[in-house]
């Protein structure tokens, strides 16, 4: 077993983020902390820490279990890392997906700038063979 691992390799390992590089650039802006402070990708991981890491719109809260230095699949990374996340933050991420950003009441006329702003803003993120 391993002693020490950096952050972002061990948030790689345990399925936190789908790239190292990902985790890398969500130590370095600030999204991934340790006791209420922002922590560097070469930070050491130690066992029983509590680590708050943002992906997405879901902050998930996650206990250290083990150490690891190696991706494994995800039944086996369950032994590494304890999801402490409360059931709410995912509920909110889920709604966030259900509701459209962009909701326009129908018979209010032609669209305004910052209407077809707030459009183009929201198409932007839909692949292309929706549009």
């Amino acid at each position: 077993m391993v002693e020490s691992v950096r952050m972002d390799k061990w948030l790689w390992s345990v399925r936190i983020y789908k790239t190292r590089t990902a985790a890398a650039k969500a130590c370095q802006g600030g999204k991934v902390t340790v006791d209420g402070s922002s922590v560097k990708p070469s930070r050491a991981v130690k066992t029983d820490e509590v680590i708050q890491a943002k992906v997405g719109s879901v902050t998930k809260k996650v206990k250290v279990l083990g150490i690891i230095d190696r991706r494994v699949g995800a039944p086996e990374a369950r032994e590494y890392a304890e999801d402490l996340t409360s059931v709410a933050e995912y509920q909110k991420a889920r709604e966030r997906r259900r509701h459209p950003g962009f909701h326009r009441p129908k018979g209010t006329g032609r669209p305004t700038k910052k209407d077809r702003r707030e459009l183009e803003k929201f198409f932007s993120f839909m692949p292309r063979h929706w549009k």
